[in-house]
């Protein structure tokens, strides 16, 4: 199966899945990682086309694996997917794959993401370099809604109760 994490930046989309893939057969695929492994420092830019090419890198990996394991679950995070085509390339990389696709949108107060972007920024702990609030706030007014069908999961909520609730979703997709 193929998951595709969507979100606003510091909704807990990485967190969550860290949690969900503990509890399953699961790779995570993250965007920020594969650019890092990509492109030396001089060389990456915050672009929607390199941000693209990460995600097809990605979505390649995801079906070679996917090859090797059908049982596997891969989630594919680090991007927002505030544009109808991103979301529709992994629906059809999930075809392509013949394998199930879910999307599992994060949201949460502003505040809590605010406030969890803030403490990356300080603590070094993103492998983004471009992302701060003000990103979370252009991004928050361009991007289209995530269609459905899709798991929606407040992250407000305790980390256990929504890794309970995303992994009882994926399992009862199978």
């Amino acid at each position: 199966m193929i998951v595709l994490l969507a979100g606003l930046p510091g909704t807990g989309k990485s967190t969550l899945a860290k949690a969900v893939a503990g509890r399953l057969p699961a790779v995570i695929l993250n965007k920020d990682a594969v650019r890092a492994a990509l492109f030396p420092p001089p060389l990456i830019v915050y672009s929607t086309g390199q941000d693209d090419f990460c995600v097809r890198m990605m979505l390649e990996v995801a079906a070679y694996l996917l090859r090797r394991d059908p049982a596997m679950t891969v989630f594919i995070d680090g991007r927002v997917f505030g544009k109808r085509y991103q979301v529709e390339d992994v629906r059809a990389a999930a075809e392509q794959a013949r394998t199930p696709f879910r999307i599992i949108e994060c949201v949460c107060r502003e505040e809590t993401a605010r406030r969890r972007i803030e403490h990356d920024l300080t603590a070094g702990a993103h492998p983004a370099a471009n992302r701060d609030f003000a990103l979370y706030q252009r991004l928050r007014d361009t991007s289209e809604p995530v269609p459905e069908p899709k798991l929606v999961i407040d992250t407000d909520a305790p980390l256990d109760e929504c890794a309970a609730r995303a992994s009882a979703w994926l399992s009862a997709a199978r």
